[in-house]
């Protein structure tokens, strides 16, 4: 008996709908990164790009337990010297939450050329509207 290997040729990438409200962000994190590396399939490659496109809904419902609204921060740098800027979460999910979402997955999605390819596949909406309706996503339950 030998191993099924799939070919790029043989993936069928399927589009799935999650909706963030009310639900904690490293949840909705954890399974969005399953979905886009390709977990849930049965035909799962390590080593072949084998994901699905993920659509996340209601980005600024989405939950932080804790204290982590008012003491988690997110850092980057300019390139200039001196200039690590910082801002709270608190403010980041006020202005721009689709971007805390897209962290999120991205801290849990490996640093290599299939994650960055995977990532790609994830779009993070404000609202509960997308316009994917066309490629029929299906809305995924956890």
């Amino acid at each position: 008996m030998s191993t099924y290997m799939p070919k790029a040729g043989d993936i069928t990438r399927k589009w799935y709908v999650i909706d963030a409200a009310g639900k904690p962000m490293g949840k909705v994190a954890v399974e969005a990164a399953k979905l886009l590396r390709g977990k849930n399939e049965p035909t799962f490659t390590p080593h072949a790009d084998c994901g699905n496109h993920v659509i996340i809904i209601n980005c600024e419902k989405a939950v932080l337990t804790g204290k982590k609204l008012e003491q988690k921060k997110y850092y980057h740098h300019t390139g200039y010297i001196g200039h690590l800027k910082e801002v709270k979460y608190e403010t980041l999910m006020k202005t721009k939450p689709q971007f805390a979402m897209t962290k999120a997955v991205k801290g849990m999605i490996p640093d290599t050329v299939i994650g960055r390819q995977a990532l790609t596949r994830l779009r993070c909406v404000v609202g509960a509207e997308h316009p994917h309706a066309a490629q029929k996503p299906e809305t995924w339950e956890f």
